[in-house]
């Protein structure tokens, strides 16, 4: 379960200060599947950086699994983040010259998940997002569709509780965008939590819960049951 409660986040820009964020409360639950949607500079983004350990906020507080993580130091943050947390982004971050299964390998590599092991869990990791055939494939030779699917599994490869993808599908061609997402919704149908930032109103009207920012705050928040 992520808790946030009257989070702030300020940017100094020359002699002006920008408030990112502004009091923003938030409660997602296990296995919840959540968009975030508003205009640019709206503080999505921001938002999502936030829940994901990646930045800190100026001000309040954040609990995950019942744990402050504002008070963490950053080998704490750092570890959180490996063990509970996998992240999507719009351009995969690939490392061009290491195989899909390499690719996938890379956060076991960092936490020091013995070889072998290591090397199992990415193969599991890439058959179950359909990737099992292209394992040995460099990233210039896979689709666009397909390297996001290899995102996918290295993001899944740590068993993450959240997964946090920030325009997944920004740069794919509809059809491979529609299947992305597909996999990610069958992914929190499994029980993983998912929040995805997106200006897209379509794909965020997937989603279960879909929150809007607006200057850095909260204006609307509503759920369906689908």
């Amino acid at each position: 379960m992520i808790e946030i409660e009257g989070i702030e986040r300020f940017y100094q820009v020359g002699d002006q200060q920008v408030r990112a964020l502004d009091g923003v409360h938030l409660r997602i639950e296990d296995a919840e599947y959540v968009s975030l949607m508003g205009p640019s500079g709206s503080g999505k983004s921001t938002l999502l950086h936030i829940l994901g350990l990646l930045d800190r906020p100026t001000r309040g507080h954040y609990r995950i699994d019942g744990r402050d993580a504002t008070s963490l130091n950053e080998e704490e943050l750092a570890r959180t983040r490996r063990e509970r947390i996998g992240f999507v982004f719009q351009f995969f971050h690939l490392v061009p010259y290491l195989s899909a299964l390499e690719n996938v390998e890379l956060p076991l590599i960092l936490s020091g998940t013995p070889s072998a092991e290591r090397r199992e869990r990415a193969k599991a990791a890439l058959a179950r997002i359909g990737m099992a055939p292209r394992i040995d494939h460099l990233p210039d030779q896979l689709s666009g569709g397909q390297r996001q699917r290899v995102a996918i599994a290295r993001a899944l490869v740590t068993h993450p509780a959240v997964l946090l993808a920030d325009e997944p599908t920004g740069n794919l061609d509809r059809r491979s965008g529609d299947e992305v997402i597909e996999l990610l919704e069958e992914l929190n149908a499994d029980g993983i939590t998912l929040v995805i930032v997106t200006h897209d109103f379509d794909l965020g009207s997937r989603a279960q819960r879909r929150i809007r920012l607006a200057d850095g705050k909260i204006v609307s928040d509503e759920r369906s049951e689908k």
